[in-house]
């Protein structure tokens, strides 16, 4: 089993038995998205904050 669908059941299990579609929905698109994070930095794909900053900077002009 991968990793991603072991951490999406064990999450599912720990939510409320009256969750909706959505909060599992919700909850399974979190759990990607810090894995491809993750692979991200593994893969060293990432930028400085100083980047990030001007990056906003810009995006606000």
């Amino acid at each position: 089993m991968t990793q991603l669908k072991e951490l999406t059941i064990k999450t599912i299990e720990n939510l409320p038995d009256s969750c909706t579609i959505d909060d599992i929905m919700y909850e399974i698109n979190f759990v990607n998205q810090v894995m491809e994070g993750i692979k991200d930095a593994d893969e060293k794909k990432y930028i400085s904050t100083d980047e990030l900053l001007q990056k906003v900077k810009e995006w606000q002009k």
